[in-house]
Order: C-alpha cells, then structure tokens, then sequence
C-alpha cells in the first residue's frame, strides 16, 4: 500500500504544481488569443485544483498521508515549476508535454491500484487518463500539430 500512498502524492504534487504553472500562464499569457487562453487557462487551473482535493481524499479514505505544502510539492513532484514561457505556443506546448507526462504516471497508478485491489483510485486515475487525452488533444490542435 505504500507504494501506491506514494504514486498518489506524486500526483497530488505534480497537479499542484501544474495548477501553480496554469496561474503563471493565466496572468502572463498574451497576443491575439490572449481571451481564449486566459480563460481556457482558468478552466484548467480550478480543474488541477479539484484534482489534487480529490487525490488527496482518496489517499486519506486509503489511510494515507497526502504532502500538503509547497516545499513537499516540488521536492515530490517530477513536473517542472516552470520553463520560461514567454509566448502563447510555449505555454501551451508546455502544458502538452506535461500532460503527456502525467498520462504516463496515471498509467502507473492505475495499474498499480488495480495490483492493490483498489478500484476507486483505479476509477480516478483511469477517468484521468481521459480527461488528459482530450486535453493533449485539444491543445495539440491549438498548435497546429
């Protein structure tokens, strides 16, 4: 189980970070599609943010601790706080690249969780993996790629 308390804290660090990054792109992001990514950027940071609350209840529901502060975060987390993005297309290829990253965690998890017989972080962690195949999709197509 400890494993799987682990995987489930990266998860909540790595989203907590990718919220922190979305704000950063929220705030900076600018030129002709400046109204349709600041708020597509918003939309993305409070779903990163009711990610990690649900993540962290369903470690506590599992008997698990979840990191809780920013200095837990970054030390658990394998996404990066930042790149430098400056411009429209490198906030947004960034954000494929880390969605990408987290679909291969999310994998992870979800075997792992159905290894441990837990079929409601298998049920998260699977309707994630969704939710990021849209997402990568969807963003992929902003960039023309």
């Amino acid at each position: 189980m400890e494993k799987l308390h682990t995987a489930l804290n990266g998860q909540i660090a790595n989203w907590s970070v990718l919220y922190t990054k979305l704000h950063r792109y929220h705030w900076f992001v600018k030129g002709p599609h400046f109204f349709t990514l600041h708020e597509k950027f918003e939309e993305l940071y409070n779903e990163a943010a009711s990610v990690v609350d649900e993540v962290a209840e369903r470690l506590l529901a599992s008997g698990g601790t979840p990191v809780a502060t920013m200095k837990e975060y970054l030390a658990v987390a394998t996404l990066e706080e930042t790149n430098g993005e400056t411009t429209a297309n490198e906030m947004v290829a960034s954000l494929v690249e880390d969605y990408k990253h987290l679909k291969e965690e999310l994998k992870g998890l979800a075997e792992l969780s159905e290894q441990h017989g837990d079929d409601g972080i298998n049920d998260l962690a699977v309707g994630l993996l969704v939710k990021l195949d849209l997402h990568i999709w969807m963003l992929s197509a902003y960039l023309g790629e």
